[in-house]
């Protein structure tokens, strides 16, 4: 749904209808959403942060091109989805 869409809805609403609908939307930018999360973290917060979390699993390591590495996840995922396929092979 595209935003022209949106607002020919919008339109065909009553005055009073339009006037809650932005209301409602005006109140979703006051309180900052989902990607509001608060102040950045500075590196010194972020290092304990770090530091607390537990190691990385490199998958295959053994391989050193990336370009072979990235084939060989490819690969990996093809099989891993072939049961689920309908004859696409």
């Amino acid at each position: 749904m595209t935003f022209t869409h949106i607002l020919e809805q919008a339109k065909a609403l009553s005055p009073r209808e339009r006037k809650e609908l932005a209301k409602l939307l005006i109140d979703t930018l006051e309180t900052g959403g989902a990607e509001s999360t608060g102040a950045a973290k500075t590196g010194e917060e972020i290092v304990p942060m770090l530091n607390a979390m537990p190691p990385v699993a490199f998958v295959d390591p053994e391989i050193d091109d990336p370009v072979e590495w990235v084939n060989s996840q490819r690969q990996k995922r093809k099989d891993a989805l072939r049961p689920y396929r309908q004859g696409d092979q």
